[in-house]
Parts: C-alpha cells; sequence; structure tokens
C-alpha cells in the first residue's frame, strides 16, 4: 500500500516506486502534494486517509512531514498504523529528522519502524547498493544489491563507486561521446559518487556515502574540500535553525556558505518582530545572527583546519527556487544551479572589508 508524489518521469518514482506496486500487485495511491511550504498540505491530507505499509520519499519531504506529525495526532496514528518501512533516498538524511521519525514511531505504536537508504542512479534502475534489515543510520549505504557489482576506484584521495550488472543502463542513446566517458575499460558504469567502508576492518558492514566528485574543489592552498561531508556535518551542527546550505570556495583562499535558514525557527528568536515580518527582515536581527554566529564559531573550533570548516556566510532570505533548477524536482538542493544564480552574492563574501551582511567568526580569514 503506498501514497506516492514522486515523478514517474524519474527512475525512483518510476522504476522503483510505481513498479514494486505493479509487480506485487499493491495499491498505489498518487499524491499530488509535494516537498513544498506551499503544497505539502495535499501530501498531509492524503496520509490522514490512507494508511500506507511503506512509505517512500526524499530527505526534504522526510523534514516536513516530522513537523507534522510531531502536532497532528490523528495524521501520525494513521501513518503508523499499518507502516512497516520508511525508505529514502536522492540525498542524506540528517540524523535529527531520523532520530525524530524513530522517536515519533516509538510514542505512537510502541517499535522503531525500519529505515532503509541506499545508493544508485537513474542508470541503475535505480537500486544499487541498499541497507538491509538491520536497518541503518544515517550516511549508511549498505552493500551492492544482488546481481549488481561495485568495483572501487581510488579517485584524488577518494575512492569512487563504479556499477556493472543486468540492471545497469548499456549505454546512452546516440551519445558515443557520453558512453565513452561514462563507462570503463572494463564496461563499469562510472557514478561520479564517493564511498568509504563503514568498518575498513569489516567490509561486509557496507558503505558510507563520502560525497560526489564533481562537487568538492581546492582552496588556493591547493588542499580538498570535500564538500558533500562538509555539508552533512554543518546541517547537524546548525539544526532546526538551517533548511539546506551552498558551498563554495574553489582556487579560493577559504570556504564560504550561502545559508537558507529556517524561517519559522528564526522568527522564534525575534519576539518583538511583527508575525508577518518579511524573511529580510527577520535574519537581519541581531538575535538571529548572533546565533549563527556562535554556531559557526563552534563549527570551526571542532574543525582540522580550512578545508573541514566555513570562513564567511550569508544568511539567504529568498529561497531555492525550482524554476530556475535551485531545487530538483525531487525536492533535493542543486548546489551547482545555487551557486551559479547567486554568483554575485558567493563573490561579494570574498570582498575586503567584508560586508556587513554577511557572517564570519574571524577578522582575517585563513
Amino acid at each position: 500500500m503506498l501514497c506516492d508524489w514522486l515523478p514517474w518521469n524519474h527512475t525512483f518514482g518510476g522504476s522503483h516506486n510505481l513498479g514494486i506496486a505493479l509487480y506485487n500487485g499493491g495499491s498505489f495511491y498518487i499524491d499530488s502534494g509535494k516537498p513544498g511550504a506551499d503544497s505539502f498540505s495535499e501530501t498531509v491530507r492524503n496520509l490522514r486517509e490512507i494508511a500506507t505499509t511503506a512509505y517512500f520519499n526524499v530527505p526534504k519531504g522526510y523534514e516536513i512531514l516530522v513537523a507534522h506529525l510531531r502536532t497532528d495526532e490523528a495524521l501520525r496514528k494513521n501513518f503508523f498504523s499499518c507502516l512497516q518501512c520508511l525508505f529514502f533516498a536522492a540525498a542524506g538524511l540528517s540524523q535529527r529528522v531520523w532520530d525524530e521519525l524513530q522517536d515519533l514511531a516509538f510514542e505512537t505504536c510502541g517499535e522503531e519502524i525500519l529505515v532503509v537508504t541506499g545508493l544508485g542512479a537513474t542508470e541503475s534502475s535505480p537500486y544499487a547498493l541498499s541497507t538491509g534489515a538491520g536497518g541503518a543510520a544515517a550516511g549508511h549505504l549498505g552493500l551492492p544489491v544482488p546481481g549488481v557489482e561495485l568495483k572501487l576506484v581510488p579517485v584524488e584521495e577518494k575512492i569512487e563507486a563504479r556499477l556493472r550488472g543486468p540492471a545497469i543502463t548499456p549505454g546512452f542513446w546516440r551519445r558515443p561521446d557520453l558512453n565513452e566517458t561514462a563507462f570503463d575499460d572494463e564496461n563499469f558504469y562510472c557514478l561520479g559518487d564517493a564511498v568509504k567502508f563503514l568498518d575498513s576492518g569489516n567490509p561486509q558492514k557496507g558503505f558510507i556515502f563520502d560525497g560526489r566528485l564533481n562537487e568538492d574543489f581546492k582552496l588556493a592552498t591547493g588542499t580538498w574540500v570535500r564538500v558533500g561531508p562538509l555539508r552533512m556535518r554543518l546541517l547537524a551542527h546548525f539544526g532546526l535553525l538551517l533548511e539546506d546550505v551552498a558551498i563554495a570556495g574553489p582556487d579560493r583562499d577559504f570556504a564560504v556558505a550561502l545559508f537558507f535558514p529556517a524561517l519559522e525557527v528564526c522568527r522564534k528568536l525575534c519576539p518583538d518582530l511583527p508575525l508577518d515580518a518579511p524573511a529580510a527582515a527577520v535574519f537581519s536581527q541581531h538575535e538571529v545572527r548572533a546565533v549563527f554566529k556562535e554556531r559557526m564559531l563552534s563549527f570551526a573550533s571542532f574543525s582540522t583546519g580550512g578545508t573541514t570548516r566555513i570562513d564567511r556566510a550569508i544568511l539567504l532570505d529568498m529561497p531555492p527556487s525550482i524554476d530556475v533548477q535551485e531545487i530538483t524536482d525531487k525536492g533535493t538542493l542543486n548546489q551547482k544551479a545555487v551557486l551559479k544564480n547567486r554568483a554575485a552574492l558567493v563573490d561579494a563574501l570574498y570582498c575586503e572589508p567584508i560586508p556587513k551582511h554577511a557572517l564570519t567568526w574571524l577578522e582575517s580569514p585563513s
């Protein structure tokens, strides 16, 4: 029993979710809601009526769902009444959201619900790696699914995952140029994702995600900034304050960040502001800026150097836009598009003296 919004033109919503309902003779309810503030109410209405046995979503959808489950008893009871499995993909789920889901499940039905995730791509139809019946934790990818071969290839300081098997595409239609770069000399598909062992002494425990190879960049010092792990650490450290973040700094002296703050959480820090105060007014308040600066300072104190912290940041009052591809239709942040569309803001963060609207925990980043 599924109630699902994911688009069928994508392999997650189509080949995977619609496919398993067809293959297993299940019931598939089409959810016209989306994981966004303006359209999630339709998803909530549907989930009050449909008790799913498995639920599929992207991390952004779970973040919004948790807030509704916390305050809506009818939704919470119906959602967990028949649920046997929670599945997420397309991006990493923060440990905070993961823990809240499990806490809500235990409070509602007396047991935790199995959470499953993995790694794949459109070209892998999409399943390639998956956690199993033992469950997982944030960042875990599990092991290759039956029939899929995984090849581990060193690339710079990372290990790229490459795939081969009957579920992997044989190539791109009429694009021999793409095929030459997408497959290696042993016909493994180059996934572009980096992985590492959860426990190097016990490979059977599976892998964890180590970022996208094409998102990483080098600072002017020649040292690598690993964007995926840094982003996950930032989101975990800032918690409810931060909805998402884009990280920049290729060939620069230090890394900077474009923060997408959680408006309603920040609004609570400003009790003297009107309830309908716009985002620009909220994020410019001293109370909000002080909290973010303190978090930047504490984050830096746990970092090992310039590649594992951000030295300057800006609080964005315009959320990521799906119209200019900053949000994919899966609801995940497209960092490349965000940095392209907001390049002027990134450049301003490197100005001297630092702009008044920027945040820093240092006087002279290094």
